[in-house]
Formats: structure tokens, C-alpha cells, sequence
């Protein structure tokens, strides 16, 4: 877990120590770190700070955890496993933000991403549906709030879908 600056100043250490390898004659431990380089660069591209990020995000740190998801340039090139969290964190964040159609935007990407426990999908759904009531779009709310039901969500998860249910049935 580094940021894009940490990473930077390790591979100029780096490349210093396997030009100094080299003159010395030290070809073997030169080649050992410069495997190392490859998998800064290689972590860095499919894994980016999106772990730091996470860990902001949990604490409620909104500004810091946006500002290490903006190191990652190209979010297509982060692993599954990262591109879920990535979409999430950037989707919650608009939303804090009261950017609804940014919001949206990145719940659907997550939505349609691959995720290993129902309950995270179904926050996702949740969310979804939630912006769609703000849209007044009663019937694409109804849509996500059936899929919702059909996962295994926590009671907490399951009151607010209930809720989310007799506000749509309210408008429609």
C-alpha cells in the first residue's frame, strides 16, 4: 500500500542501488531488484492506492480517500477485486458530494460487477434505487429494490428496502 510519490522515490532508490549493482559487478542482485521495479509498476497499475483509499473511506475521511482515487488514472486497468471498491468509493463519495449523475454513474459500474458477498451488492442496489427515488423515477426504483430482495441482505439492509418499498408505493 503506497501512494503514487512513495512508489516514485522507491523506484529512483531503486534504479540507483541496480546501477550501482551493475557497476560493481553485482548482476545477479541488480536483476532481483530490478524485478522489484516491475512489480511496483505492475501493483501500481492493477492495484493503484485503492487499499489506502479504503481505509479513509471507512474512517469517514471522504477528502483524503478522493484524493488517493484520483491517483488512479485509469480505473479499467485495476484488477476486479479493486475496480468494485474503486466504483463504490467513488460512487459514495459524489453522493456525499450531492453529485447525483456522477453517483449513478458509478453505482451502475459497480452493479455490474462482480462481488463476494450479497450484502455488498445489495448496498449498491440500495443506493441505486435511492437516487432514482430522488429522480422520481418510481419504476426503475422498484426494479433495483426487486433484485435487492432477491439477495441475501442484513436486517438493517433489509428495513431500509422495505422503507425504500413503502415510499415507492406511495407515487405509484
Amino acid at each position: 500500500m503506497m501512494t503514487l510519490k512513495a512508489r516514485v522515490a522507491v523506484i529512483i532508490i531503486a534504479l540507483l542501488f541496480i546501477g550501482y549493482g551493475i557497476y560493481a559487478g553485482h548482476y545477479q542482485i541488480s536483476i532481483l531488484i530490478a524485478g522489484g521495479v516491475c512489480y511496483l509498476v505492475w501493483s501500481h497499475l492493477r492495484e493503484s492506492s485503492v487499499a489506502m483509499a479504503s481505509d479513509s473511506f471507512h474512517k469517514q475521511n471522504y477528502e483524503k480517500a478522493k484524493t488517493l482515487l484520483a491517483e488512479v488514472k485509469n480505473p479499467d486497468r485495476l484488477r476486479k477485486g479493486r475496480r468494485n471498491i474503486y466504483e463504490f468509493m467513488m460512487g459514495t463519495i459524489s453522493l456525499h458530494e450531492d453529485r447525483i449523475d456522477e453517483a449513478e454513474y458509478h453505482f451502475q459500474l459497480a452493479s455490474r460487477l462482480p462481488w463476494k458477498k450479497d450484502n455488498e451488492k445489495g448496498m449498491i442496489l440500495i443506493n441505486l434505487s435511492n437516487i432514482s427515488l430522488r429522480k422520481e423515477a418510481y419504476d426503475r426504483a422498484q426494479a433495483y429494490i426487486d433484485v435487492a430482495r432477491k439477495l441475501n441482505l442484513t436486517e438493517r439492509q433489509a428495513s431500509i428496502v422495505g422503507k425504500i418499498q413503502n415510499e415507492i408505493s406511495k407515487h405509484i
